[in-house]
């Protein structure tokens, strides 16, 4: 880390919206400073690579309406790398590009306050690819100019050569222009290009909430007002508009702009959230589990010092997976320790789980449940085997009294407990409760019973009134159908990865 008696400064290019754009040079400096200043646009998932302990400061500005004026943000800069702080200025898009980043780094060079810049990838490249619309192809123009449309009020001439630009073939890429459209259309046209130029607006480009809106230099005014399309959003003048329809791909995705909310647990939540977001869904994360260590580890640390005397040991989650190692490791063991013993899980993810501990699964149900378990178990020859059962606190007591009447030792440590967090994140609750989400999924029965617990039954239903249930097997969806709720979406295999392609196939059909 880089740290000088003056502190240090990172201009960072946050990119135009996507979290996946930043560079990974970006993605560092974020992680190694103390004080991260960041912009509107800057998607807030880049805060989630802040180390613990560093201090966020908001320093936006939404349409134009500053939270700090730009002095303030130079003072704080200052001030805050003067006292020995690493700092990571967090830009939308690009610093160097209308985002002011030169003004800041003036200041800071004046001040004698070391800094660096990383570039991003500016709006004007980043929302045009997710658009469909290239700025440059060899059957419409060789050149691209980007332009301010939102020029400082101080000015009394304007500083944009309208001639050229007017004259010229070149894609024209206008940023803040949305309040002066119309004028921007006009005074191209007054500077002969032509009235039926095509034109698109990009708003939020790169993010699930996209919008793109096209026309012409000659009605694109108009269009904007009727649509009431507001800012932030990019200007494109140019032929090379005409091949959106042909190249659009960002918004074409089956799930584009689907709001889906996902009830996994937190450290449980990413892998799923990304197969949606992989079809263009809008997720919204609220876990409903939090998982905690159980209140005493004495009987699981019991048997894993003498797993090599099971016949079995069962894996019904990666949480059961996880702690079992994390155990073994405290009792400085390894999987060496598990010695002769052969391993079932639940199903192919649980399975996944145990690859980065050198284990492949000996059985693995073709009903990926409790119950398929035990009915895997039943085909082979078990009487008077030992298994060895990491829990769950609340797992249903299906698996230990099957493989019983099978007559099998079943011991069953709680390896983790499940309880129900604190409070809803808020903007998933305020995307339920302004009708943004579509659809919402359950993976656990306890994930249906604890959002009813934390939003309130009665309510949960009112919430939920025209919004797709998603459920991943019969178990869950029994859940969901005492509660009240119909289950609309449940795939033959439970894994997420059916899920997901069950929830793609029904809002495909709904769309045809």
């Amino acid at each position: 880390m880089k740290r000088e008696k003056n502190g240090y400064v990172y201009l960072i290019g946050a990119g135009p919206g996507d979290p996946g754009l930043i560079t990974v040079k970006g993605r560092e400096c974020i992680g190694r400073s103390d004080v991260i200043l960041y912009d509107y646009l800057a998607h807030p998932g880049l805060l989630e690579f802040a180390r613990p302990g560093a201090e966020l400061i908001y320093a936006g500005k939404i349409g134009g309406a500053h939270n700090r004026e730009q002095g303030q943000i130079n003072d704080m800069l200052v001030e805050k790398a003067s006292a020995g702080k690493v700092v990571a200025r967090l830009k939308g898009g690009d610093p160097f590009i209308f985002g002011r980043g030169g003004e800041e780094c003036e200041v800071l060079a004046d001040a004698g306050i070391p800094f660096e810049v990383v570039p991003g990838v500016t709006a004007g490249i980043g929302a045009t690819a997710y658009a469909g619309i290239p700025l440059t192809h060899r059957d419409f123009t060789t050149s691209v100019t980007f332009v301010t449309g939102h020029e400082s009020p101080g000015k009394e001439v304007s500083g944009i050569d309208w001639q050229s630009l007017g004259r010229g073939n070149g894609t024209l890429v206008f940023y803040m222009g949305m309040k002066n459209l119309p004028q921007i259309a006009q005074d191209l046209v007054s500077h002969g290009r032509p009235q039926e130029t095509p034109v698109a607006l990009v708003r939020w480009g790169t993010r699930p909430e996209q919008e793109v809106l096209v026309g012409t230099l000659a009605d694109i005014g108009e269009r904007a007002r009727k649509a009431a399309f507001k800012a932030p959003a990019i200007t494109v003048v140019g032929d090379v508009v005409r091949l959106r329809d042909k190249l659009r791909w960002f918004d074409s995705r089956p799930l584009f702009g689907t709001g889906i909310l996902v009830t996994r647990a937190t450290d449980q939540a990413g892998v799923f959230s990304r197969l949606l977001q992989g079809y263009g869904a809008r997720v919204f994360e609220c876990p409903t589990i939090a998982v905690k260590q159980p209140e005493d580890f004495s009987e699981l640390d019991k048997a894993i010092r003498t797993v090599a005397a099971f016949d079995w040991v069962i894996f019904t989650s990666a949480n059961g997976v996880n702690v079992f190692f994390q155990r073994l490791h405290h009792l400085e063991l390894d999987s060496r320790a598990l010695g002769p013993c052969r391993v079932a899980v639940v199903g192919p993810r649980t399975g996944e789980s145990l690859a980065p501990y050198g284990i492949r699964p000996d059985l693995v149900p073709s009903g990926y449940h409790a119950e398929g378990v035990v009915e895997a178990f039943g085909r082979l020859e078990v009487g008077g085997k030992r298994a060895l059962y990491p829990r769950g606190d609340r797992a249903r007591d299906v698996i230990g009294p099957g493989l019983q009447k099978l007559g099998m030792t079943v011991v069953a440590p709680v390896a983790y407990r499940t309880v129900v967090p604190d409070s809803l994140p808020r903007d998933a609750v305020e995307a339920l409760e302004e009708r943004r989400i579509r659809c919402v999924t359950f993976t656990s029965s306890s994930a249906v019973s604890n959002l009813a617990a934390l939003v309130g039954e009665n309510r949960l239903l009112h919430l939920l009134e025209g919004v797709a249930v998603a459920s991943i097997g019969p178990v869950t969806s029994s859940s969901c159908r005492d509660l009240g709720l119909r289950v609309d979406i449940e795939p033959r295999e439970s894994t997420i990865e059916a899920l997901t392609g069950e929830i793609v196939r029904y809002f495909s059909f709904r769309r045809e």
